[in-house]
């Protein structure tokens, strides 16, 4: 379904008082999401643009915004469903990222809903047809942003294939910086992630297969740890699928990560009901002019994208992305903010 003229870019707020978020329905993309620090200031912790235009015109590294059909890598932009051998685009060579060249990231979404009372909320609805970016059948995708508490926002993300089974995967890609958008680098954040395992890559940034312990490496955030302490070790940064698997559990969400950052006290938990999660140290983020004029540099924001394993419809022993007709696929995120002095 092409965008009809009526749908344009537009950005919504959602305020409960306490914090306060600014989404846009081109790529359900969170634009600024403000939180009190431990003076009670706000600040914007997400990086981002003042106006829509720099999302449209491919300046965004993918700032806040939900992609699909599939997030993350597929292998050489190939897989085989049913017996069908499916060719997606290869947008960043050699394999096909986030959907493909328009993703879900790149399209106006409808306004289902949007409620200003207690616990503020916004639900945007769009609809991929077959064959869109390569991808099978029809699928009907719903978000919902909602603020369920002072410091709590919690999106919810459904996808029903409509006559084809399709592989769907869907991430939240917001950059966070706790000490503020505009502060520099979050090398001195510390981060806890729940989980004992990652899916190492090979050198087109591909998991092999294999899952790996990260006890005695670089990548082990069992214990909270600074960022800043062990990321020379990995390369350019982290860029790596953990497998969540030793989070608490509450309301059938898993505890994927705590994120801490000293200046400001802030503190983000991230909860979900996705296998995996994607952390990301915006290895690649270099000269990007954002909101007020502030400089976003390489490590200039954080990327906490829970997911289903990347290439996964490739390899049989991670954990199914494909969803059938009447099945529904869903995806949750609570985002708990805090101060801990």
């Amino acid at each position: 379904m092409a965008d009809s003229p009526l749908k344009k870019p537009e950005l919504f707020e959602l305020n409960n008082g306490t914090m306060q978020i600014k989404v846009s329905n081109y790529g359900c993309t969170i634009t600024s999401l403000s939180v009190p620090d431990k003076h009670g200031n706000l600040g914007d912790v997400v990086l981002g643009f003042d106006s829509l235009e720099p999302y449209q015109n491919g300046s965004s590294p993918f700032f806040g915004c939900i992609v699909g059909r599939v997030a993350n890598r597929i292998k050489d932009g190939k897989f085989t469903l049913d017996g069908v051998q499916y060719t997606l685009p290869i947008n960043k060579p050699p394999n096909s990222l986030h959907g493909g060249f328009k993703g879900f990231d790149k399209v106006v979404w409808d306004v289902v809903e949007h409620k200003q009372r207690e616990n503020p909320s916004i639900t945007f609805k769009y609809h991929s047809c077959d064959g869109e970016e390569g991808y099978p059948g029809d699928v009907l995708v719903t978000a919902t942003y909602t603020l369920t508490s002072s410091t709590t926002l919690r999106l919810d993300m459904e996808a029903i294939p409509e006559n084809k089974p399709t592989p769907i995967s869907l991430a939240q890609h917001t950059y966070w910086n706790l000490a503020g958008h505009n502060s520099g680098n979050i090398l001195d954040h510390s981060i806890q992630i729940h989980a004992l395992h990652l899916t190492p890559v090979d050198q087109n940034t591909i998991p092999t297969g294999e899952i790996m312990p990260v006890k005695g490496t670089a990548f082990d955030f069992t214990s909270e740890k600074k960022i800043g302490s062990s990321i020379h070790d990995v390369g350019l940064g982290y860029d790596h699928n953990y497998v969540l698997d030793c989070g608490d559990e509450k309301m059938g969400l898993r505890h994927a990560a705590k994120v801490r950052d000293p200046s400001s006290s802030r503190v983000l938990d991230l909860w979900t009901n996705a296998p995996g999660m994607q952390f990301y140290t915006g290895n690649y983020v270099n000269g990007v002019v954002g909101k007020g004029g502030a400089a976003y540099g390489e490590h200039s924001g954080l990327c906490l994208e829970t997911q289903g394993f990347p290439n996964a419809i490739n390899l049989p022993n991670f954990p199914s992305v494909v969803v059938k007709p009447g099945e529904t696929y869903k995806h949750i995120m609570l985002f708990e903010f805090s101060v801990k002095v």
